[in-house]
């Protein structure tokens, strides 16, 4: 698919309430295994990379690093977003496939 379809299924799951954005949010969404996919922006700092990374390593949560901030942000109609969740099973697994395609 193409770089359109990925980012108009992540503002669907953003219009549909099935995204949290912020990185202490995202933290705490894995904590208590609400995230089944998180998105870190590819220029995130290092600190942040290894917070969430490290997090999603303990609780067996999928993760990928991807593009940058500003795109992640257009994508789901906000300002700059660094870390994304996606707290719905399916959504998650919709765009893992999606992305897989993409690549």
């Amino acid at each position: 698919m193409s770089h359109e379809a990925w980012m108009s299924l992540l503002g669907l799951m953003q219009r549909a309430r099935q995204l949290i954005t912020g990185e202490e949010l995202v933290v705490k969404s894995i904590q208590t295994k609400k995230a089944h996919f998180v998105i870190i922006a590819g220029d995130a700092s290092q600190n942040t990379i290894k917070k969430v990374t490290d997090k999603c390593h303990y609780y067996d949560t999928p993760y990928i690093i991807f593009k940058d901030r500003f795109v992640l942000g257009q994508a789901i109609g906000k300002a700059e977003r660094v870390t994304i969740s996606i707290i719905d099973k399916g959504f998650a697994n919709k765009f893992r496939s999606v992305i897989e395609q993409d690549s």
